[in-house]
């Protein structure tokens, strides 16, 4: 059991709530879980154990650890890089043809981090991939990405939108 906050369909104002010494705090509509958030050490029930995270049930049936987006942006790629919207990214280093630098505010924990790359082709009959450079050491302050032409030659595609999850 764990200490709740219930949005209950019965009961005086909708909300009830019970506590104990678990350390994990459960938001719940009905009496279902779709929110849970636990202290060091402890166990949610189906998870395992983990370290201070957070879990959520958005519809498919079961409370499980949610795995965000830790940085994410949205630059463009052609002539003098700039940055349209970003999370956790202060800036992006142009290192020449279709080769950028995404720079994080707060550093990574570890190296063990996935990006998601995409791009905007540059024109009609044109495509553009976007991959971790093959060259580079991805760190926990930055991530290099290369952009590649069809031929496969190094180019700057209209836009480069990266997300990276851990």
């Amino acid at each position: 059991m764990a200490s709740s906050i219930n949005a209950s369909t019965s009961g005086a104002g909708g909300v009830i709530t019970t506590a104990d010494n678990t350390g994990i705090l459960n938001i719940q509509s009905a009496a279902s879980t779709v929110l849970a958030i636990a202290s060091s050490g402890t166990t949610v029930t189906g998870t395992g154990s983990y370290s201070g995270n957070l879990s959520f049930n958005s519809g498919y049936g079961s409370t499980a650890v949610a795995y965000g987006c830790r940085a994410w942006v949205n630059f463009n790629g052609t002539g003098t890089v700039a940055i349209r919207g970003s999370g956790n990214v202060t800036s992006i280093t142009d290192n020449g043809a279709g080769d950028y630098t995404m720079n994080f505010t707060t550093a990574m924990p570890d190296v063990n981090y996935a990006p998601a790359i995409a791009t905007q082709r540059n024109g009609v009959n044109s495509a553009v991939w976007g991959s971790v450079k093959y060259d580079s050491t991805m760190a926990t302050s930055n991530v290099r990405i290369a952009t590649v032409d069809v031929s496969p030659t190094s180019t700057d595609p209209q836009g480069v939108f990266v997300a990276i999850f851990r």
